[in-house]
């Protein structure tokens, strides 16, 4: 049984660099099992950056990124994504050239167990109806909602306990994103932890049970997402008003 007493995540004063420039500067944030989590600011405050350095595809300058108790920051990404951790990156990065078949078996690349993943297959299709219809079509002939379905679904594939999910509505029409965000809510009541970066900051503080603010590489405020869907500065600078 997991230890759900214990953050699945645990940030501890995350450092990030490109060159001289400082992106993240002491970035502390955490997510329990079973969570869902948002993260929100502006264009430019690091939340990509974040994301990307959990997965292990930047590294850290100082800091620490505990899965599970375990530290983490060293680790390869292909290491990450072994031990439970999955993102959906911004732009979403299907493979348009193989079929949307061949792009979700792509996320179950690490594993063995053909009947679990044929069962798994099952749950994405069951999640994105659509996508079952299009198995054999190019990923890179899709709408851009249904190659965010498939970089959701490819995620699932490879049964993350943790997803880190970023901009999963950017430039969708506003029907798909309710979708998608319906979705997103579907995959953590099945148990799987999200942390969820979004600039539809109202939609993500509705989905989410907490919420973190990142402005200009740091931490400004955290809390209930309630409490910071009616916080006068978060409506103000991110909820119009």
């Amino acid at each position: 049984m997991p230890d759900t007493s214990q953050p699945l995540l645990a940030i501890r004063d995350l450092d990030v660099r490109y060159g001289a420039i400082q992106a993240l500067r002491g970035v502390s944030l955490h997510v329990m099992p079973g969570e869902l989590v948002c993260l929100v600011g502006a264009n430019g405050a690091g939340k990509s950056t974040l994301l990307r350095s959990i997965a292990g595809l930047l590294p850290a300058h100082g800091g620490s990124v505990l899965l599970a108790g375990e530290a983490v920051e060293r680790q390869p990404a292909h290491g990450l994504v072994s031990r439970g951790l999955a993102l959906v990156p911004e732009g979403r990065g299907i493979f348009g050239d193989m079929s949307v078949r061949e792009n979700l078996l792509m996320g179950a690349y690490l594993r063995r167990d053909k009947a679990a993943i044929r069962q798994d297959l099952e749950h994405v299709f069951g999640l994105f109806p659509r996508l079952a219809e299009r198995q054999p079509q190019l990923a890179g002939t899709l709408s851009g909602g249904e190659q965010q379905m498939v970089a959701i679904a490819r995620a699932l594939m490879s049964r993350p306990r943790l997803l880190l999910l970023d901009e999963p509505s950017m430039g969708l029409a506003p029907l798909l994103v309710q979708k998608i965000l319906d979705v997103i809510g579907t995959i953590n009541r099945e148990g799987v932890s999200v942390l969820l970066v979004e600039q539809n900051a109202r939609a993500a503080l509705s989905l989410a049970g907490r919420g973190y603010v990142l402005e200009h590489g740091e931490i400004t405020l955290q809390d209930s997402a309630n409490a910071l869907l009616h916080n006068p500065a978060v409506r103000a600078a991110y909820l119009g008003g």
